[in-house]
C-alpha cells in the first residue's frame, strides 16, 4: 500500500504543478496564438464564461466596459466562449465575428473551450478542485488577484459594472 501511494504521488507529481499555479495556465486566443496567465503577473484576472445565444449575452457589453474603464489600473478581462449549456455558436470565428459586429469587443477572449467535465480546460479543472468553484451556468465570473490567486468568483446575475463586483475589483487592485 505503501509503495503504491509513492507511485502515485511521483505519477501526479508532474501534474500537480500545472493544477495549482495560474502561471502555468494557457488558453487559445480567439484571434490566434496563446494568452498566458503568466503574461499578466503584476494584474488583476477577470475570467468570465460566456454565451452567444445566452439571456445573459448583454453582460459582454459591460464586459467591455469594464475593461476600457479598468485596463489601465491593471485589470485584465477575458472572455471564454463557451458551449457547455448548449447556448454557443457552432465555432470560434463565429463568436469572433458575432462579438465583432454586436459589441466591438476589444477584449481578450479565447476559443470556445469546455469548462465542465472530463473534458474542461485545466484552468476550470483547478478551480474545481482547488477551489470548489465550477460555473452553473453562462456568464460566472472569476476574480484572480495580482499573483495569480484564486480571489472571488461571482454568479451570472452579478453584472460586471455592479458595485459589488467593482468594489472588489477595486480592493485587489489597491493591493501590492
Amino acid at each position: 500500500m505503501q509503495l503504491l501511494l509513492k507511485v502515485l504521488i511521483l505519477v501526479f507529481s508532474s501534474v500537480l504543478p500545472a493544477l495549482t499555479d495560474t502561471g502555468k495556465f494557457s488558453f487559445d486566443s480567439i484571434d490566434g496564438g496563446s494568452l498566458d496567465l503568466s503574461d499578466y503577473k503584476g494584474k488583476a484576472i477577470l475570467i468570465t464564461n460566456t454565451a452567444s445565444r445566452c439571456g445573459f449575452t448583454n453582460q459582454y457589453s459591460d464586459l467591455e466596459g469594464l475593461h476600457k474603464a479598468y485596463r489601465e489600473r491593471g485589470l485584465v478581462v477575458i472572455a471564454v466562449p463557451s458551449n457547455d449549456f448548449n447556448q454557443e455558436l457552432s465555432s470560434s470565428s463565429e463568436v469572433k465575428e458575432f462579438c465583432n459586429v454586436n459589441v466591438g469587443l476589444s477584449l481578450l477572449m479565447t476559443e470556445v473551450i469546455s469548462i465542465r467535465g472530463k473534458r474542461a480546460h485545466p484552468f476550470y479543472r483547478w478551480l474545481k478542485q482547488e477551489h470548489g468553484f465550477q460555473p452553473k451556468w453562462n456568464f460566472y465570473k472569476v476574480l484572480l488577484d495580482k499573483n495569480g490567486n484564486f480571489h472571488a468568483s461571482f454568479n451570472s446575475f452579478t453584472k460586471p459594472n455592479s458595485s459589488s463586483l467593482l468594489k472588489v475589483v477595486d480592493e485587489v487592485l489597491k493591493q501590492p
